[in-house]
């Protein structure tokens, strides 16, 4: 069980090819296609790029020289201490098409799929405990009751599904984001795994948010690499969906062309946060997204199917935020309910917080309050929708005041005017139009 910030164990850089735990075939075919690929001819070069140390690199290529697929060049360059240079042989190029045509993919060698279950293991989201500083300190920019606090800090800490709902504009998705910022470690992300001969990748630069770590010295026959180059040391990731999510963007997405598949996003969200906003606007209904989560929510494992209609297991470890503007009893049966471990509700401010959030925004944007605004605000704009406060509302009201400030070329300053102008863009009135 670990704390929040407490180093991850990284996963053990291969020692020799049978720790790299692939079939020595995909491995001299991932070896040649890269090569071929690539235009390399050092063994550091080659090592850096299917990302194994170099004497794993070495035995590759000794292997693939036995086989006549690669031959030494004969030379040695100067220039990379002295090394020996390699090329392919006509043998190994035609086995580099070859392999090629059955799959397009090269580069790093791949992840078993049991290598990476362990790895998994060792850096799940449900090790970590926040405390209610963390929480708070990554809710630092939020004006939240206390209570909400004392919802979120198991909820997190549980690393079990959230359910957050309430009316729109109130700080959802901000509240997801500084779940978000609380975990603050690392985590090893494949590039890709492996599972019955078919590569899958993993790494996603659009999701992944990879930590600088320097690198030992390929060329050095003497260091190995602090971890396993075939992962990345990343920032616990978090995938954010909203109206866009289809039941389809949760299966394997497989490359025709190149022969390969792409992880879906929850398998690429593993140790992080997977947060699917705005519930209840997607095309398929909140009960049939519900129904696809409920084994990897409750087994922390999830089925994923190859093309050939292969089903196979992957880790499920993964924090789901649900967020939505609908009551959950509106969109969801009671056995849903059930399996959506916390819910919590998220309601908007009360007139106090709503105050602190209006100065706390005034102050960032140099707007100066004004106490006749503020009491015009209060006791006749508020009370026409019923005293019904929300936190989107301060930004929107002050940033409409300083754009018709802009337009009207004076100072930024606050004024009931003002506050009538900010106030009719906030709402649109209820009125039949002509056509």
């Amino acid at each position: 069980m670990n704390m929040q910030g407490t180093p991850v164990t990284a996963p053990a850089a291969p020692r020799g090819i049978d720790d790299v735990g692939l079939p020595l075939v995909m491995m001299r075919d991932i070896l040649l296609k890269t090569v071929f690929r690539k235009n390399l001819e050092l063994v550091s070069d080659i090592a850096a790029a299917v990302c194994v140390p170099v004497q794993v690199a070495q035995e590759l290529v000794d292997r693939a020289r036995e086989q006549k697929l690669v031959e030494a060049t004969g030379t040695l360059n100067a220039n990379n201490g002295n090394e020996m240079g390699y090329r392919l042989t006509d043998a190994g190029r035609a086995r580099a098409l070859d392999a090629l045509a059955q799959s397009e993919y090269f580069g790093a060698m791949p992840v078993p799929l049991d290598a990476y279950r362990d790895q998994v293991r060792h850096q799940s989201i449900r090790n970590i405990r926040i405390t209610r500083d963390q929480l708070t300190r990554a809710m630092g920019h939020l004006i939240l009751p206390p209570s909400l606090l004392d919802h979120l800090g198991p909820a997190v800490s549980a690393g079990r599904s959230i359910l957050m709902y309430g009316p729109p504009g109130n700080g959802k998705s901000s509240i997801s984001n500084g779940i978000r910022d609380a975990l603050g470690d690392r985590v090893y992300v494949p590039r890709a795994i492996e599972y019955s001969g078919q590569v899958i990748t993993v790494y996603d630069p659009i999701v992944h948010s990879a930590v600088d770590v320097t690198p030992d010295d390929p060329r050095s026959l003497r260091r190995t690499r602090r971890f396993d180059a075939r992962y990345v040391c990343c920032e616990r990731p978090t995938v954010v969906t909203g109206g866009e999510l289809s039941l389809n963007m949760l299966d394997l997405v497989y490359n025709p062309t190149a022969r390969t598949y792409q992880a879906p996003l929850q398998l690429k969200s593993t140790g992080g946060i997977f947060i699917v906003d705005d519930l209840g606007r997607q095309v398929e209904p909140p009960q049939a997204l519900i129904n696809r989560w409920i084994v990897p929510l409750e087994e922390g494992k999830d089925i994923l199917g190859l093309q050939s209609g292969e089903k196979f297991e992957v880790p499920f470890d993964t924090l789901v935020i649900f967020s939505t503007n609908f009551h959950p009893n509106e969109i969801f049966d009671q056995a849903a309910l059930r399996r959506l471990f916390f819910k919590i509700k998220i309601d908007g401010p009360d007139q106090e917080n709503f105050l602190k959030i209006f100065s706390l925004v005034a102050a960032k944007k140099g707007m100066e309050l004004d106490e006749a605004a503020l009491t015009h605000l209060l006791t006749v704009k508020y009370p026409t929708i019923d005293n019904v406060y929300a936190n989107y509302q301060p930004v929107f009201l002050i940033d409409q005041m300083m754009a018709v400030c802009d337009f009207e070329g004076t100072g930024y300053r606050m004024s009931p005017e003002l506050v009538d102008r900010a106030w009719d863009n906030m709402f649109v009135r209820n009125e039949k139009i002509v056509q």
